[in-house]
């Protein structure tokens, strides 16, 4: 009875409402023959009041449809960085127990992955570039060292215009003499605003040139009067991330003590195999790509960590931690660290002589709270068996006898969000692992095993990875970010005492995706700045750029990049990025549907299709782990029945997938490719040496065996084999990666209706 008169109520004030409003207006549109008569002052307030009330209730929905829009788009980003987290844990396994195809080594893997060379003292790729001849028929700019104004005007000319790529010699020979440069360059750059007016500070760019030429166009080219800091995050994502280097690297040699680059989480090797950039490099680049990226490997490895401006303002990528050494930093050879995605791997001679090590700080103690531990730590859920024919190397073995079955058996849990009794804040679910198994390391555990790394390597690693990585929290205290699956959540206590401890004034951060560009948190003393305007969507976000003056004031400033948002409205932005995030969450819900399904029978006991909302919510919940307004999507994500309860079947039907070979493979076969498909397209692009898109049948048999044991999938040799076979259409014993790819496509009905 409640609802109902509830409703009831409702549905009379609305009909009030209506009249009154009829009422107002037919009082001031009178016919013409009829002498004019003023609204009353009473009626028209009543009015004034309807329509603001009507336009909040408007707005309101609005912002409720941005919000979730907003969230959905970024737990899917953070879900995607935890995946590429696991894949580099794959790597790992994958370079200690790749079988050798055809006799072969498989270079690309393990110089690409593993690299063993020093950016510091090796220089057998140097001079390569000047056997590079650059045909007379090239038509875009022509680099000279030492670069000039000219070089560069020449370079954002031929950009913006959208000319031939820079021509491979001159990026190679670019990227060798920045190497050069960064060389000499301290891990932590010092800034004084005493010789400029202002200097300004942009966030992430992730390949978006236009973002890049905007702020040029409304700030100035960089100069000795106009100073600039790029706090990392130059590549991936975007399409245009190979120019935006060519530029940056470019003012960088042509003013050194004004241009300035801090190293992001995204200059990483590893990453980039994910998020396009190394994809990017190879398809401009066919001939000279490999080169470019390992040459890339070494610059990316030396940008500088931080910058901090008049000993007062500190500039990180990603954040801190209650573990963040700033003198510790300042002595680490950063050059070793190619890839913050895992520890550095150490020859045996290393580890033995890690006694005789000299450096200029000391370790950093253990800060009070207690919160993160020193000791080396592992994931207990990213476990593999070895594959059958894998030959197990001499350090994974001793690795994983070096654990008793009983502790690692003992310490993990399946599910534990209490604190433990060293105050370390467990991750998130951890599986159970069987024995006999490989432990595979990883960025964050609590399963503490013997170091494989000497405790000071480990330490830098860590310094690193949450300096890369790290978020703000608005809660206190330092614990482990979970939601990206690296790094660390830092709260206002943590920044506090290291402002007070290094005697700075605020601290300037990226590596968010911010609405309006930029956030205040922290009372203001953390800055998150981002600059890739229409970073998910179009319209989605403005980006923005901080100036920096004297008196240490910050002023920002925004911008968005788009030839169609301003003539769009709001509603209709909202609903284009909502449209987008959506159609990816639907996706994402396709691809665990077996997992879905099992559990929303587990609250369906009667097999009626239906469950109530609440079970529904957390069914996709605990599948997904998402952290998503699950009962608001629902009314975007699947059809309610008469009662009000859920169909869950309907958030699939409109989702089909586009796949010739569905006879010949197992539905289950078929959803696990589809879920691992951009892991599955990085590891055969890593092993399709000449790019070709064709790997061999064997080269497929072995990587799937591995990567299934990665998985812990039982998948039988025979149905890996008939895999094999039905897609080598031509049965030339090669397999089409790209057409294999585009069989396992989720279509949307609603788009493939468009196109027809």
């Amino acid at each position: 009875m409640g609802c109902g008169t509830s409703v009831a109520t409702e549905s009379q004030a609305k009909q009030s409402e209506k009249e009154l409003t009829y009422k107002f207006f037919y009082s001031i549109t009178q016919r013409a023959d009829e002498s004019p008569k003023a609204p009353s002052p009473a009626l028209a307030i009543k009015a004034a009041v309807l329509i603001q009330r009507w336009y909040r209730r408007y707005m309101a929905r609005i912002e409720i449809r941005r919000r979730y829009t907003w969230s959905i788009f970024q737990s899917i980003e953070y879900a995607g960085e935890q995946d590429q987290l696991q894949l580099s844990s794959f790597f790992t396994f994958m370079l200690d127990n790749f079988t050798h195809l055809g006799g072969e080594s498989p270079d690309l893997i393990s110089q690409f992955l593993d690299p063993t060379s020093d950016p510091m003292k090796e220089e057998g790729r140097a001079a390569k570039y000047e056997k590079i001849e650059v045909p007379d028929s090239y038509p875009g700019p022509h680099l000279s060292f030492p670069l000039t104004v000219a070089h560069t005007n020449a370079l954002l000319r031929a950009f913006k215009q959208q000319q031939q790529h820079l021509h491979a010699r001159y990026v190679l020979q670019l990227l060798h003499e920045t190497k050069k440069f960064l060389k000499k360059m301290p891990n932590i750059i010092h800034l004084s605003t005493s010789y400029t007016k202002e200097i300004t500070i942009c966030g992430d760019l992730h390949g978006k040139l236009d973002d890049l030429l905007l702020i040029f166009y409304k700030n100035g080219l960089p100069s000795t009067e106009n100073p600039y800091v790029f706090n990392g995050d130059f590549v991936d994502r975007g399409k245009k991330s190979v120019e935006i280097l060519i530029i940056l690297f470019a003012f960088l040699l042509l003013y050194p003590n004004d241009m300035h680059l801090n190293r992001g989480n995204h200059e990483d090797h590893i990453m980039n195999l994910r998020y396009g950039f190394t994809k990017e490099v190879m398809q401009k680049y066919r001939s000279h790509g490999r080169e470019i990226l390992l040459l890339l490997q070494d610059v990316f490895s030396l940008l500088p960590l931080a910058t901090i401006i008049d000993n007062k303002v500190l500039i990180v990528h990603g954040g801190v931690s209650d573990m963040t050494d700033l003198d510790y930093l300042a002595s680490i050879e950063r050059h070793k660290f190619k890839s913050a995605l895992r520890p550095p791997r150490m020859s045996i001679d290393s580890s033995q002589d890690k006694g005789r090590r000299k450096t200029k700080g000391q370790l950093p103690a253990q800060s009070s709270g207690g919160h993160r531990s020193i000791s080396t730590r592992y994931s207990s859920n990213h476990l593999m068996k070895p594959s059958s024919g894998a030959s197990l190397s001499p350090s994974s073995s001793s690795l994983s006898s070096s654990i008793p079955e009983s502790r690692r058996m003992s310490d993990v849990q399946e599910k534990d969000t209490s604190t433990n009794s060293n105050g370390q804040h467990p991750l998130h679910h951890r599986s159970i692992s069987p024995a006999g198994i490989l432990e595979v390391p990883f960025l964050d555990s609590d399963v503490t095993i013997t170091p494989k790394v000497p405790s000071w390597e480990e330490m830098e690693w860590k310094q690193i990875v949450d300096l890369l990585w790290s978020d703000p929290k608005n809660q206190n205290g330092c614990s482990p970010n979970s939601f990206r699956g690296g790094g660390c959540y830092f709260g206002p206590d943590v920044t506090l005492t290291l402002l007070k401890k290094y005697r700075l004034k605020m601290l300037i951060r990226s590596h968010e995706c911010k609405q309006e560009g930029y956030e205040l948190c922290h009372d203001g003393q953390v800055i998150t700045i981002f600059s890739a305007s229409n970073y998910y969507e179009e319209g989605s976000n403005r980006g923005a750029y901080i100036k920096l003056g004297p008196d240490l004031v910050p002023r920002f400033f925004q911008y968005q990049v788009s030839k169609f948002t301003r003539r769009m409205t709001l509603q209709q932005r909202v609903s284009v990025a909502e449209g987008s995030a959506l159609k990816s969450l639907r996706e994402k819900l396709y691809a665990h549907r077996s997992e879905l399904i099992a559990a929303f029978k587990q609250y369906d006991t009667y097999n009626t299709g239906t469950v109530s909302t609440s079970d529904w919510a957390s069914a996709v919940e605990s599948v997904l782990r998402l952290d998503l307004p699950w009962r608001t999507l629902r009314l975007r994500l699947v059809r309610l029945a008469p009662d009000g309860s859920v169909e869950y079947l309907s958030c699939f039907e409109d989702l089909h997938m586009e796949q010739p070979i569905k006879e010949q493979v197992t539905p289950s076969l078929v959803e696990t490719l589809y879920r691992y498909r951009t892991d599955l397209e990085i590891i055969f692009n890593m092993i399709d040496k000449d790019h070709s898109g064709l790997i061999s049948i064997e080269e497929f048999r072995q990587t799937w065996r591995l990567f299934s044991s990665h998985l812990h999938i039982h998948v039988d040799n025979a149905a890996i084999d008939d895999l094999a076979r039905c897609i080598d259409f031509n049965k030339d014993g090669s397999i089409d990666f790209n057409e294999f790819l585009e069989a396992f496509r989720v279509v949307h009905k609603l788009d493939s209706k468009e196109k027809h």
